[in-house]
């Protein structure tokens, strides 16, 4: 028995998380230059009015994958994980089973096709490219103006390794730099923690499977997102709005969708009702705080297991954990050719599991399996059942509409928030600073946000569990039902408060904004460097905010 249970471990053991692990590694370093190098390129030779309108399109490219990946991935999840090695004709679980696993490893090897195509284009860029709006002089001054940007790149690449902990030390004593880092951390908190979730959260609040939760993603948050990217880039652009007016706006305009997004907390479904967890065997719903009684008088002869869940849906619209648990004795499959199961006992726990019913079925004619002579049933009908949880009634799909169309609206409402905020991030460090201070950005949101928010808020979400699925050697596996109303309010609560809590450092930022200058907020038909300085007295730690040789530069490009 030892050697037994020994052998069962040893073959639930895998290996496989080091493979994502590294790959997940590798796809880090190869982001890492598209992303704050590749900003920063893009704000070191753009004009200032043209910088947010290109920064909308890349931001645009990175929605457009995630679009293009949830509705591959809503196709993958419709096809079995094991397509290839298994007969999926014998299987009797659809995708809307919460135990269907989809075949999530075809969109690895899609991406990966598709990563190494478009990096590509990436080894034909140039070291250097003029800064826009001076390679239309004449020539002998375009060579000037290319070569002293050639030099100060130079100094630039230099001074990156030379100057590190001083640039670091600049940073930290920028106030509005490092208040934006402590709210884009606040906001990537609760953003991380909703977007993880939300697939798990539509599953068990309004009863969609996986592959139509991924659908409902990809078509109604998503593209809102890169409509408000290209949208306030070209309104930025076209009517030369300052980063400070877009900032004011962007503030106000977050305020009010945070706002907006507590009537979410109005869009509510109840618990699935399951016999024995979040209701009688009478149909009663009863408080979940109340001992569960699983068993109960028209199925304790039965001898069925308690920790198995393959649910059933009696035609009194109420589910069961099982079909031993319903107090089935028989089984019909509906199809071309009809196979019945007539119970000698009412021990069924052997015989009306899964695996029991692919020897039982002999073709893929026997499309559905109905189980009838339930004793735990009681229904004008013919005390009958079918796999899979009963469906949620036709106001709960409306209730869904709504809180899509919250979702459209406030993934909208965001993404015109977020271009401004990320200009002022650009705009109030120096230019040499820039590629570190981007980096730096990207580095805090990750460590402090990335990662953290799907651990603890995971942690929060499994406290809700109301039934946990077992593993074949009898461990914990994954939980197969939630108590949707305290799942709901952590759901939205936890994100509400951290969200709340960034407007603090936001507010501040707006103040210490009246103190700077930035580019574009004086008329002047020379090129001016996209960095901020002040319009008061400097003081010892911000005055790294301007350097000698920026006005130098600038006073060059004016006589060039």
């Amino acid at each position: 028995m030892l050697f037994q249970d020994q052998e069962c471990v040893k073959e639930m053991k895998s290996l496989m998380w080091i493979y994502v692990l590294v790959g997940n590694i590798i796809r880090g370093i190869g982001e890492t230059p598209i992303m704050p190098l590749g900003i920063s390129y893009i704000e070191d030779f753009a004009k200032s009015e043209n910088s947010p309108l290109y920064i909308g399109i890349l931001e645009t490219g990175k929605m457009i994958g995630p679009i293009s990946g949830l509705l591959l991935g809503s196709f993958c999840a419709r096809i079995y994980v094991d397509i290839g090695s298994v007969n999926t004709d014998d299987l009797t679980i659809t995708p809307t089973d919460t135990r269907w696993v989809g075949a999530w490893w075809i969109g690895f090897l899609v991406c990966a096709g598709v990563n190494i195509l478009t990096s590509i284009p990436f080894f034909f860029f140039p070291k250097i490219l003029p800064k826009e709006g001076l390679q239309d002089n004449g020539g002998g001054t375009e060579n000037s103006i290319e070569e002293n940007h050639r030099e100060k790149a130079k100094e630039e690449n230099q001074g990156i390794t030379k100057d590190f902990l001083p640039f670091m030390k600049s940073l930290s004593c920028n106030p509005i730099y490092m208040l934006l880092i402590l709210t884009s951390v606040l906001q990537i908190n609760a953003f991380i923690s909703m977007f993880t979730f939300l697939p798990k959260y539509l599953e068990q609040q309004y009863g969609k499977s996986t592959a139509e939760v991924v659908l409902l993603i990809g078509t109604y948050n998503l593209p809102p997102i890169c409509i408000g990217y290209l949208l306030i880039g070209f309104i930025m652009k076209k009517f030369k709005i300052t980063v400070k007016k877009a900032a004011y706006m962007a503030f106000c305009l977050s305020l009010f969708e945070y706002l907006l997004s507590f009537f979410h907390f109005m869009i509510n479904c109840d618990n699935f009702p399951v016999a024995g967890l979040t209701a009688s065997y009478e149909g009663i719903q009863h408080p979940l705080h109340v001992e569960n009684k699983v068993l109960a008088d028209c199925n304790t002869r039965c001898g069925c297991l308690t920790h198995t869940w393959d649910p059933v849906c009696g035609d009194n619209g109420l589910s069961y954990m099982s079909a031993c648990l319903a107090g089935c004795e028989k089984s019909v499959g509906t199809g071309t050719h009809m196979v019945t199961m007539h119970m000698k006992t009412r021990r069924p726990p052997q015989l009306l599991t899964l695996r029991s019913m692919q020897f039982v079925l002999l073709r893929q004619d026997v499309i559905e399996l109905v189980f009838q002579n339930c004793s735990c049933i009681r229904s004008s009908g013919n005390s009958s059942s079918v796999l899979g949880l009963c469906k949620k009634g036709p106001e709960c799909a409306n209730k869904l509409q709504y809180f899509l169309i919250m979702s459209v609206i406030g993934s909208f409402i965001y993404s015109i928030t977020a271009i401004p905020g990320y200009m002022v991030l650009l705009r109030c460090i120096k230019s040499e600073e820039k590629s570190l201070g981007i980096g730096l950005h990207a580095f805090c949101t990750r460590v402090f946000a990335g990662i953290p928010a799907p651990i603890y808020f995971g942690a929060l979400v499994d406290r809700t569990c109301l039934h946990w699925g077992t593993l074949k050697c009898g461990e914990p596996g994954a939980c197969r039902m939630y108590d949707i109303n305290n799942f709901r309010r952590i759901y939205l609560v936890l994100p509400a408060a951290l969200r709340g809590s960034s407007y603090l450092p936001a507010f501040f930022i707006i103040i210490l904004m009246r103190k700077f200058q930035f580019p574009g907020e004086i008329n002047s038909s020379e090129p001016e460097p996209a960095e901020m300085k002040l319009t008061m007295n400097k003081s010892e730690c911000t005055d790294v905010h301007r350097s000698p040789k920026v006005e130098n530069d600038g006073e060059l490009n004016t006589k060039l």
